[in-house]
């Protein structure tokens, strides 16, 4: 009998709880209608829609009123950036980020540039920490917002939010936080930390893909993204997915009931896993922060050999992994995220991250570590530069 495949991708996706698609369903047939009727049908979609919206407010401690639901994450990193750009371009033009933000955030940022907008992009230590420092250093008379991830998708570091909120707060200017690895991973408190906006996306903590979340504080004006309705408070235009919004709403309930024990197992792999890749294989390396890290994420870099080539010969023994962002994954390119920390391109390409989840046990760990030993070894075979190294030695 075949093994069965190991699945360690979930910083890319989730698979859809049980529970979740049960909430679902019943919006796909039952109860069809459009949430912006006033008759029958769509006053019971309504209610599943202001129950999702409940859901969602209640996993990060803001208001009902506070969350607006988008298409994706990276529609509400769009949203966040652009909204807040357009609304508040009287008042300034300057816009602070980090060099390994999502693509979602950058590619955002580069485009207000093109509008007139300038963009501080904050460089991080070799651990791809921000420096809260940097960031009150950076801001000027001409900031009008603040965007950090709350935790890197690739390396998994957990940026220092609550402390770079206390400076924003005190300095006037705003706050937004890409969330989008950090639910159900991370105790969040928008108040807490002082989060201005705040994005998220189902599909990361078990939920559908195609639903999404923005949190925009009280008070906080914002330009809507998309116009033709009046949905979302006039905000996001469009009819509302409903089925995909009570399935965001069961997932983040179901994902934030407990963290501390949900994140104990995972810990537990990933500790377990980077021990024993960084004492039985040599020439490695771990990636992002030892201990200030997502407790599924594990990011390892094998120097000698090709990430890509890695990828391929762990999937042939059933395992499937990443070897970065999994919306560049098509890129050929060296993560972005890697060389801010400071690696060397021909060590960048040569990444691993392993991002474990709820059916994830111990023996898959060292499944993955006895195959990763066999599969590093051939590949160096292969190399020139490590017949050099070993010559050396």
């Amino acid at each position: 009998m075949a093994e069965k495949r190991i699945y360690v991708d979930h910083s890319a996706t989730t698979p859809l709880k049980p529970e979740v698609l049960d909430a679902m369903l019943p919006y796909f047939t039952e109860y069809f209608g459009n949430a912006s009727t006033v008759y029958a049908e769509g006053r019971e979609t309504k209610k599943a829609v202001n129950l999702a919206r409940e859901q969602v407010a209640k996993a990060i401690g803001a208001d009902v009123k506070e969350i607006f639901f988008t298409g994706s994450g990276t529609e509400a990193d769009n949203w966040a950036i652009r909204g807040i750009a357009k609304a508040l371009r009287h008042k300034g033009n300057h816009i602070i980020t980090s060099s390994v933000e999502h693509h979602a955030v950058l590619h955002t940022c580069q485009e207000l540039e093109k509008d007139g907008f300038e963009v501080t992009y904050l460089p991080v230590d070799e651990f791809g920490m921000v420096s809260p420092k940097d960031v009150e250093n950076a801001i000027k008379d001409e900031t009008i917002l603040v965007t950090i991830m709350m935790a890197n998708n690739e390396i998994g570091t957990i940026m220092p939010i609550e402390e770079i909120g206390r400076i924003t707060k005190e300095k006037g200017v705003l706050l937004h936080t890409d969330a989008v690895q950090a639910i159900g991973m991370i105790e969040i408190d928008v108040n807490k930390m002082n989060i201005d906006l705040l994005s998220m996306t189902g599909h990361k903590f078990y939920g559908p893909k195609g639903s999404g979340a923005l949190f925009v504080r009280k008070g906080v004006k914002i330009a809507p993204f998309i116009t033709g309705g009046a949905q979302e408070r006039n905000k996001r235009a469009g009819t509302e997915n409903v089925a995909a919004i009570v399935g965001l709403g069961k997932a983040i309930e179901l994902a934030t009931a407990d963290i501390a024990s949900h994140t104990e197992k995972l810990k537990a792999m990933r500790d377990r896993l980077i021990d024993r890749i960084l004492e039985e294989i040599p020439y490695t390396r771990l990636n992002g922060h030892r201990t200030e890290r997502l407790a599924s994420n594990s990011n390892i870099s094998f120097e000698f050999i090709e990430g890509e080539s890695l990828l391929l010969m762990l999937d042939m023994q059933g395992i499937s992994a990443s070897s970065g962002s999994a919306c560049t994954s098509g890129s050929l390119d060296p993560s972005h995220v890697l060389l801010a920390i400071g690696l060397k391109h021909e060590i960048a390409h040569g990444s691993l991250r392993v991002s474990f989840g709820d059916s994830n046990t111990m023996e898959d760990v060292d499944r993955i570590v006895e195959a990763l030993k066999t599969i590093v070894a051939r590949l160096r075979e292969m190399s020139p530069l490590y017949e050099a190294v070993k010559k050396s030695e």
